[in-house]
């Protein structure tokens, strides 16, 4: 297959937009990252509502209901989970926020390399391009990078290493059964992805699928083994 120039620029763009944008409202100040995700919880809500109504139809209204789980939920754990209490006291810190987001991120990204390279048997029907081979490689790969950041970044040290390599797991865990879910719903509504906000990535769902079904289980994970949210 030829390589596509424009369509690599764009993707390209926007990816790295993207990245700034997330890095700004992640590593600012705590006004910045409660502005980042009251954008992500809105424009998610807004294309849920769009695949619900492509779904269902005049039946879609009860249905809407479900996006208090899927989206909002999600998102106001993970506003606390910036908000936690550690050794700096009891104020935004942005580690445990960029930790889970990176998780997802390098296991997507390792997942797909990986699925590119070795991927032969297939994952799931929901998703036919997603491989077992690139599925547990891309976990695997997550774990180990964010365990030796755990290990040798002094700042995140009051945490053992031990919970960053479960939190990284949890993450590729369930960020894929995100993923999977999303792209379920989108076959369900017949669309290729559920927005245009980013060209050549899709919209808010596309990019923030794994991240609300990990967000409550690495919450759960502080709540009841970490005991650091209150």
């Amino acid at each position: 297959m030829a390589l596509h120039l424009q369509t690599l620029r764009t993707r390209s763009l926007t990816a790295a937009v993207f990245v700034i944008v997330m890095l700004a409202g992640l590593l600012l100040n705590e006004w910045a990252f409660i502005a980042l995700f009251i954008i992500i919880h809105f424009g998610c809500w807004y294309e849920f509502v769009k695949l619900m109504k492509k779904i269902y139809g005049r039946k879609a209204g009860p249905r809407m209901l479900y996006g208090l789980l899927y989206i909002t939920l999600p998102i106001s754990m993970m506003l606390e989970i910036g908000s936690e209490k550690t050794i700096y006291g009891s104020a935004y810190f942005y580690i445990l926020p960029c930790a889970i987001i990176f998780s997802i991120w390098i296991n997507d990204t390792m997942a797909y390399i990986v699925g590119s390279l070795i991927g032969k048997t297939p994952f799931s029907k929901i998703s036919p391009k997603k491989t077992w081979e690139g599925t547990v490689g891309g976990a695997i790969l997550c774990i180990i990078v964010i365990g030796l950041l755990g290990n040798y970044i002094p700042v995140v040290n009051y945490i053992p290493v031990k919970h960053w390599i479960a939190i990284a797991a949890i993450c590729a865990v369930f960020g894929t059964a995100g993923d999977l879910l999303e792209s379920k719903l989108k076959r369900m509504a017949d669309v290729k992805d559920s927005g245009t906000i980013m060209p050549g990535h899709g919209g808010f769902l596309d990019r923030f699928d794994s991240l609300l079904i990990a967000t409550p289980f690495v919450w759960l994970y502080l709540c009841f083994v970490l005991d650091i949210l209150t």
